[in-house]
């Protein structure tokens, strides 16, 4: 039987270092520091929100995709920091296929390289394989994102292929992606406690 994923409810995931709740409007104001100066965060993604304009509607078309049942985005708080560090989402949520998307996934310079997205990762992971009960993840990502792919790889991800001139980016030149996976099957005979550990690192 497929999942069931309620775009109604308010999915909150959290551990001790870490609590991801349903991006809201009023979360431009949470994320307008990154927005005003840092804006190379997005320099690989294909929706860049730097800039207060670029970071409304990047909220929005974010909200949009929820209501329409397409994706699920979140906020990300750092506790040990006490600071809110970025955002994440399911997307191309596909019940009747058992699968969805991990992605869209950016954080503060400050944050990155602290163990946080490991944190990030094993709640999504957690939540998608063990209580929703998805039997594929993917994540997908620019080829030339080096250290987004390199992060992929140390938490389990599987590399099935590259897609060729496959997305505009917002520069309006296209980009390759990769395409990289982790089954149920593996989550339940290793990554799952693979990750869990790298966790407890940092």
């Amino acid at each position: 039987m497929p999942y069931h994923f309620d775009f109604s409810n308010a999915y909150n995931l959290e551990n001790d270092c870490v609590l991801l709740r349903p991006l809201a409007v009023d979360d431009c104001n949470n994320l307008r520091y990154f927005s005003q100066n840092e804006p190379d965060i997005w320099t690989y993604s294909a929706q860049k929100a730097a800039g207060e304009e670029a970071l409304i509607r990047y909220i929005d078309v974010a909200l949009a995709a929820r209501a329409r049942g397409e994706e699920y985005p979140f906020i990300v708080f750092d506790k040990r920091s006490n600071t809110y560090a970025g955002c994440t989402r399911f997307y191309d949520i596909q019940p009747q296929h058992d699968t969805l998307q991990l992605g869209y996934t950016w954080y503060g310079k400050s944050f990155q390289g602290t163990g946080l997205n490991r944190h990030c990762k094993f709640l999504l992971l957690s939540f998608a394989f063990d209580t929703l009960g998805v039997k594929r993840v993917e994540f997908r990502a620019d080829l030339l994102n080096k250290r987004s792919i390199a992060a992929m790889k140390s938490i389990g991800c599987v590399e099935e292929g590259i897609l060729r001139s496959h997305q505009v980016k917002a520069d309006g030149t296209r980009r390759d992606s990769i395409v990289l996976s982790i089954l149920a099957q593996e989550w339940a005979d290793g990554v799952r406690d693979r990750l869990l550990a790298q966790t407890r690192i940092n």
